[in-house]
């Protein structure tokens, strides 16, 4: 961390940037630094290169992170990375991190180690833990907003502490950070309880085409382009659906196959106690960690994918056994 300190204090202007397909931990993450950077006196401008799912306005700062396209004319002396396995996550912002001096703030056991400095640490459970204790060396004052922001990254990457990388230091840095003021009730409120009814509906149709394998250690479906059209959903709308999937009592892993836009179709994986999914998704091309993962493929049809990835988490989860259920086979052999 203190490499990342030193190269902070070097600088003068400062890219933070969050990797796409972002979620509560990547979106705290950046806000959190951006917000941090700010307050010591640095030119800071935060991006993730990909749409921020409509709830998280809810948090008025959120408007701090701005579009690739308004930073194309920007110019920082540091990049910031936060919460990225790979360079490729930044989006469009790729061929500026070989022009640029970069840092890497992560957590995945992926991490390709891509910056010039890197702070890479899989023993925690969120980037947003890394960003609390570098904000506090770099001795930002924080107040009610900052810390609820900050504490959004380590309660949504822990499940809301029911994950298994829920430790004694969560607690202790949840605990600091509601001292600081940080509002638990707003965070869950906020993520939790903030579902549109089109949202059911698509995933009553998810459950429908639902398929157990394994002897029901192993769930999976999938949601079509169309299937989001149907329901006027975007990629946005299914972003919990495959941990309700891994909820199943006897369920170890779940796979949902997404297809957003046409063509573009991401794989997320989840497990429960003991299979380690990033090995499946490193596999593929993707990463994450030993209980969520993703992989996202581009220009391919969505029944090709599960074609690939269902056999191979089968022979990865019980060493070889066929991984196609009958109803699944009736779809990707039309």
């Amino acid at each position: 961390m203190m490499r990342i300190v030193s190269e902070i204090e070097k600088a003068e202007k400062i890219l933070v940037l969050g990797h796409v397909m972002p979620d509560g931990d990547d979106v705290s993450s950046v806000l959190s630094l951006v917000i941090g950077l700010e307050r010591i006196g640095k030119t800071v401008k935060g991006s993730i290169d990909y749409t921020i799912p409509w709830f998280f306005y809810e948090l008025e700062e959120v408007k701090k992170i701005e579009p690739y396209e308004s930073l194309i004319e920007y110019e920082p002396d540091l990049i910031v990375v936060v919460d990225s396995s790979s360079p490729e996550r930044v989006g469009r912002f790729l061929p500026l991190l070989s022009r640029k001096r970069t840092c890497v703030i992560d957590h995945h056991v992926t991490n390709t180690y891509f910056g010039n400095v890197n702070w890479v640490d899989p023993t925690f459970a969120s980037a947003a833990q890394m960003i609390y204790r570098l904000n506090m060396e770099l001795g930002v004052p924080y107040d009610e907003k900052l810390a609820t922001i900050n504490y959004m990254g380590i309660a949504t990457d822990t499940g809301f502490f029911r994950f298994s990388n829920t430790d004694s230091r969560v607690f202790r840095d949840v605990y600091e950070l509601v001292k600081l003021g940080a509002d638990p009730h707003f965070v869950s409120k906020m993520i939790l309880e903030n579902k549109r009814v089109e949202q059911f509906r698509l995933f009553a149709e998810v459950l429908d085409k639902m398929e157990l394998d394994l002897d029901g250690k192993l769930v999976y479906s999938y949601i079509t382009y169309e299937m989001y059209k149907k329901y006027n959903c975007t990629d946005e709308d299914s972003s919990g659906f495959v941990g309700e999937l891994r909820s199943i009592k006897g369920v170890e892993t779940a796979i949902l196959f997404m297809e957003y836009p046409k063509g573009k179709i991401h794989v997320s994986f989840r497990s429960k106690d003991w299979f380690n999914v990033s090995e499946v998704a490193s596999k593929l091309g993707g990463g994450g960690h030993p209980r969520a993962a993703g992989v996202t493929f581009e220009n391919t049809d969505i029944f090709e994918i599960i074609k690939e990835v269902i056999p191979l988490t089968v022979s990865l989860m019980a060493g070889g056994k066929s991984g196609i259920s009958k109803t699944f086979k009736e779809d990707l052999y039309r």
